[in-house]
């Protein structure tokens, strides 16, 4: 008999071992899961997951304002002066460095959407809406604490870290658009 095996009694243990840890994290997994998965959306907030926006009625150089999923949205058709003023801006100057086209589709420049919330605290700037202060660069200016964005909605002046976010979104047609 060789000595390095071990006796017949301890790989039955092993066995009985790795089996009732088996057994024990699958039931562990059937109980946890209907938990973890009762946090899921429900269907009808997922049907508001996304919205549909018709961009046709927005004149060169204004802006509207509508929701998504409780947040505002600000979309903009820019002049080209607009597109032209943001593209002459050295993108690796700004604070967080983002060209135009980083943030329109490509054949759509001229379609600026975002997230109508300030990086800063989360206070929603103004700009979009007629005869509100558009800050220093044209763009946006949140009243909060005084942060400035360009006609990109990119941070130019004062203390939001970052630029105003970018939704998912894509083009239905030249002016219909999904957002989310």
């Amino acid at each position: 008999m060789d000595d390095h095996l071990p006796p017949q009694g301890e790989k039955r243990r092993d066995f009985l071992y790795i089996a009732t840890s088996a057994v024990a994290a699958v039931g562990v997994g059937a109980v946890v899961w209907p938990l973890v998965n009762q946090m899921n959306p429900s269907a009808d907030v997922l049907a508001l997951a996304s919205i549909d926006l018709d961009l046709a009625a927005i004149e060169e150089g204004q802006a509207v304002k509508t929701s998504w999923r409780g947040k505002p949205i600000f979309a903009r058709h820019l002049t080209a002066a607009e597109i032209d003023a943001a593209n002459k801006v050295d993108a690796a100057s700004l604070r967080d460095p983002q060209t135009l086209a980083d943030r329109t589709k490509p054949d759509n420049a001229k379609w600026l959407i975002t997230l109508g919330v300030c990086t800063h605290l989360g206070c929603v700037p103004l700009g979009a809406g007629q005869g509100e202060s558009r800050g220093d660069y044209g763009g946006y200016f949140c009243p909060c604490h005084g942060s400035h964005y360009d006609t990109a909605g990119r941070i130019r002046k004062g203390p939001a870290p970052l630029n105003l976010e970018v939704p998912p979104y894509v083009f239905k047609s030249a002016t219909a658009v999904t957002i989310g």
